[in-house]
């Protein structure tokens, strides 16, 4: 593989991702020299995901703080206005007639039977048509006031009963104390704690997954940004050769067509200097863009300088490998727990449910002392009840279908358990096979090395063509990038080893 090749396979993401890029408010000196760990910090303080998960944790916690509150007593207060167009009457039309005529109905009855009698008396020769005349005269006298006293009687009866209920005002107060449920408010209570847990690894999963991106992308930069320093010195190295051939022309030593070769070789150094001065610029652009930098900023990473040697990354093999330490798993944990608690939570509603009530009420008109227009109320205490009877195997086919989501669930985590499990043994091996390919690289560099130093001494000795010495020259590049790569991937195997393990964090 030449080093062009390894370049594009390097880069060929970079201007992929940053059409992703947005502008993030943050200023930074120029030249800034930023280190891993401030990267790392940077991105986790301006991930919008990571920023949005936090936010969900707030919401699990008020929510299982609501849910506890399903234990105490309920306190509920209901206040009303209602204004009728009827009255609502109790007496009917001819009730109310007989109510109000009380008085004159019961007089005109008495002068009638008083009457009957009296003639009687007469016809009789018991009482004497006169006497009987005086005597009538005389009680119908008395019974005007009284058939008065008797109709204003009834019309005060008649209004006892009237209801005046077009304008009703109502308040009350109302306490409710679960007794029990069924189980509905532990399993309720239950699956907020699993939420907030969810929530919780929500944020680690969020945080690994900005890590993970951050890191990869810092070592990009830094692959590229000493790739363009080794550039640099091909660059250099081929135009030391096209000054030595062209002396070597003018005294007649090499030829015209040594010369070409060189000059191509030149032009080829040159273009690859500009492609990777834009890969690193495209580079530390997406880099800025993770990190909430302006993408215009100009930016140092601490590691643009390393050897080579720095990357001593290994893994110890003591302890069980724990795979509860990755998110995923622990959120398809929370998945199963929560499915469980959802069956408890059907399973409740198919039961008694028994609840203590208590309250006042106040209403104006109140019937306490007739219909009084006054406020007045009354308590009740009391207790609730309500037994499912029959519901045609409803709940039995609903609690089964949730146990079934609880089996799916388990098959999923036990799923990603057996992926998790080959992918960490997969990152083990990446690991060691890429610190075996460091030290090939370094091997193979310092035979490059050695190589090209004979190949610049024959070639001024006259033993080698200019054509060795640029072969020469290419082997000692492409050692060169080999030896970048290598130690890269070393950085990124261990971080993609950690990632599987779930042990990348924030130092």
């Amino acid at each position: 593989m030449n080093w062009n090749a390894i370049w594009n396979k390097r880069n060929a993401i970079v201007p992929l991702l940053l059409l992703l890029s947005t502008g993030m408010a943050l200023p930074l000196p120029a030249q800034e020299v930023l280190t891993l760990e401030q990267c790392r910090e940077l991105a986790l303080s301006n991930n919008k995901q990571l920023q949005v998960a936090r936010l969900g944790q707030d919401v699990a916690a008020n929510t299982r703080k609501a849910a506890k509150t399903k234990y105490l007593p309920h306190v509920d207060g209901l206040a009303g206005y209602e204004h009728f167009s009827r009255e609502v009457s109790i007496l009917n039309d001819h009730q109310k007639s007989a109510l109000s005529n009380l008085g004159s109905n019961a007089i005109g009855k008495v002068d009638s039977r008083l009457g009957l009698a009296l003639q009687n008396l007469v016809d009789n020769n018991i009482v004497s048509p006169q006497a009987a005349q005086d005597f009538s005269q005389m009680m119908k006298a008395i019974g005007n006031p009284m058939a008065q006293a008797g109709d204003d009687l009834g019309n005060t009866i008649r209004e006892a009963f009237r209801t005046n209920n077009k304008n009703i005002w109502a308040a009350s107060v109302m306490v409710t104390q679960p007794i029990y449920m069924g189980g509905s408010i532990k399993a309720a209570n239950e699956m907020a704690q699993i939420s907030e847990d969810m929530a919780r690894n929500q944020i680690d999963n969020a945080t690994q997954t900005t890590l993970f991106a951050i890191d990869n992308a810092y070592w990009l930069a830094v692959s590229l940004k000493n790739k363009e320093r080794l550039a640099k010195q091909y660059l250099e190295l081929v135009q030391k050769l096209d000054d030595d051939v062209h002396k070597y022309i003018r005294e007649g030593v090499a030829t015209r067509a040594d010369g070409l070769k060189v000059d191509v070789a030149v032009n080829h150094a040159e273009m690859l200097v500009t492609e990777v001065e834009d890969g690193v610029s495209l580079s530390k652009m997406y880099l800025c863009q993770l990190c909430g930098l302006p993408l215009d900023g100009t930016i140092t990473l601490a590691d643009e300088g390393f050897s080579g040697n720095g990357a001593d990354e290994t893994w110890s093999e003591e302890g069980a490998l724990d795979l509860d330490r990755r998110p995923e798993v622990r959120l398809l944990q929370n998945a199963v727990d929560m499915s469980r608690q959802t069956t408890k939570l059907t399973q409740a509603l198919y039961r008694p449910h028994i609840g203590l009530t208590g309250g006042v009420l106040f209403s104006n008109p109140n019937v306490f002392n007739g219909f009084e227009k006054k406020f007045k109320g009354m308590w009740n205490i009391g207790i609730i009840a309500q037994i499912p009877i029959w519901s045609w195997h409803e709940g039995r086919y609903k609690i089964n279908a949730t146990r079934t989501a609880t089996q799916m669930a388990q098959l999923e985590l036990d799923d990603i358990r057996e992926k998790i499990s080959l992918q960490v043994e997969q990152s083990k091996f990446k690991l060691k096979e890429a610190q075996k390919k460091r030290a090939m690289a370094e091997k193979n560099m310092a035979s490059a090395e050695e190589n090209l130093r004979c190949a610049n001494i024959g070639f001024h000795e006259g033993v080698m063509s200019v054509t060795n010495v640029m072969e020469a020259q290419t082997a000692w590049q492409q050692a060169e990038t080999q030896r970048i790569d290598a130690d890269i991937d070393v950085h990124l195997s261990y971080i993609a080893l950690q990632k599987a393990l779930g042990t990348l964090h924030l130092q």
